[in-house]
């Protein structure tokens, strides 16, 4: 019976489950660690891959799936960094310039751009989109004028000629995707600038001549908007002018002069493990001393080493001060720009505070009609009052002689109704000495 039960018992397969099941053992208390917790679903969350649009110094474009930690490997970046990238969470714009990539966060345009690729996060909005096409077609056509100068340079140097390639105007990749992306960022917060100007100033002008609760809703919403907007114009201004002020950061954000450097010190370096096996091969075949090979191989290797650290030195610091110029350049014309519309919302904003500041005048000038008003009341009040008295008076229940006389109340309602009106009169002439009202 054992025999035939055996094949007709089901297997478990050796599942992800099942391995969860064997490799956690339960503790001394009888409860397994991590109970209710799915520690394979918590690591398949954390090391999900994102989607990133890729464009190339050539202008090729590219959706890829790339997860957090290859990203940081391929970028050499810090996690922090990445995270300024997250679309789930709201940073302010920032540009940070690193040893292999620049991280850009700049409104919609969030980015990592290295020496030879842009890695943008994939969305759907048109500014990234727009981003993307404007990117690449400046690519394609630095790319055609850059063949152009190359079979010119490649022409003159044939007739005997030497021909500079470089040329003022020549940017490197990463500041031409930089440049893109602080033109796409200066762009939509003008167009937000001045699609709030328009709205603004018929509604300020509205609110000038009626003063009423719709209009003042409309305005405190109008505000807000503003003082939102303002904050956020401000902060890419202030990061553009912080770049400008630090010379460091701006030579750590040219990357193709870093790699090229790099390339050069691994060229250096080949050329004088060649030399250094071409010496030994010498040293083999020929009968040549062997202290005066290694002597001459020392000395070789440390005039190749001086001359490289020379020459890199002296490249090194011209190439940085050319970048810190371009780059510097190219800061401050955007700089302009954003300062321009900075100017633009803090002149609105003045607008607003002048129209509050017209509308409290003009609501103080009611006010102040309002207490005129009430002291002439008061005072018609207090001269009605006489005649409550005289009234009073004549009202109680005792005999005098001027009831006797047929016109004493004609005499009486005179004589109060004169005196009321001297005294409303004194008070008038009062008021109008003191300044109290403008009679």
């Amino acid at each position: 019976m054992a025999e035939i039960k055996e094949p007709l018992l089901s297997r478990k397969p050796a599942s992800a489950a099942n391995l969860r099941e064997v490799s956690y053992h339960p503790s001394g208390s009888g409860r397994p660690p991590f109970q209710g917790m799915d520690v394979l679903g918590l690591k398949k969350r954390g090391q999900s891959s994102r989607s990133w649009i890729r464009v190339d110094t050539s202008g090729n474009s590219g959706v890829i799936e790339v997860d957090k930690f290859t990203m940081m490997r391929r970028c050499d970046l810090p996690a922090r960094d990445l995270r300024l990238l997250d679309p789930l969470f709201v940073y302010p714009s920032t540009i940070l310039g690193r040893e292999k990539a620049i991280v850009v966060n700049l409104e919609q345009i969030r980015c990592i751009i290295t020496a030879d690729e842009v890695l943008l996060l994939n969305s759907l909005d048109s500014y990234v989109l727009q981003y993307v096409v404007e990117l690449q077609r400046r690519l394609r056509t630095t790319g055609a004028g850059e063949g152009w100068q190359s079979e010119d340079a490649m022409t003159r140097m044939r007739g005997g000629r030497s021909f500079d390639t470089s040329s003022p105007d020549y940017l490197p990749f990463e500041f031409k995707a930089l440049e893109v992306a602080l033109e796409a960022a200066c762009s939509f917060l003008d167009s937000q600038a001045s699609e709030l100007e328009i709205e603004a100033y018929p509604l300020l002008d509205e609110l000038t001549s009626k003063i009423s609760t719709l209009n003042l809703e409309r305005v405190r919403r109008l505000k807000s908007r503003l003082v939102a907007l303002t904050r956020r114009v401000q902060k890419v201004r202030d990061e553009i002018e912080q770049l400008m002020d630090d010379d460091g950061d701006m030579a750590e954000m040219y990357l193709t002069e870093k790699k090229s450097r790099m390339e050069m010190s691994m060229y250096g370096e080949q050329s004088i493990l060649g030399l250094r096996s071409n010496d030994g091969a010498v040293s083999i075949s020929a009968p040549v001393s062997p202290v005066s090979s290694a002597l001459d191989s020392r000395r070789l290797e440390k005039s190749f080493s001086v001359s490289r650290s020379r020459l890199g030195s002296m490249r090194s610091s011209e190439s940085a001060t050319e970048s810190i110029e371009e780059l510097e350049m190219l800061l401050e014309a955007y700089f302009v720009v954003i300062d321009s519309t900075y100017n633009k919302l803090t002149s609105l904003k003045e607008y607003i505070e002048d129209t509050e500041d017209f509308i409290n005048i003009q609501l103080d000038n009611v006010r102040n009609q309002l207490i005129q008003f009430e002291l002439l009341l008061t005072t018609a009040t207090f001269v009605v009052a006489i005649f409550g008295v005289v009234a009073g008076i004549f009202g109680m229940n005792f005999e005098i002689e001027l009831f006797n006389y047929p016109d004493a109340f004609k005499w009486t309602l005179l004589i109060t109704g004169t005196t009321g009106l001297v005294i409303f009169g004194s008070f008038l002439w009062f008021f109008r000495y003191k300044r109290l009202m403008p009679l």
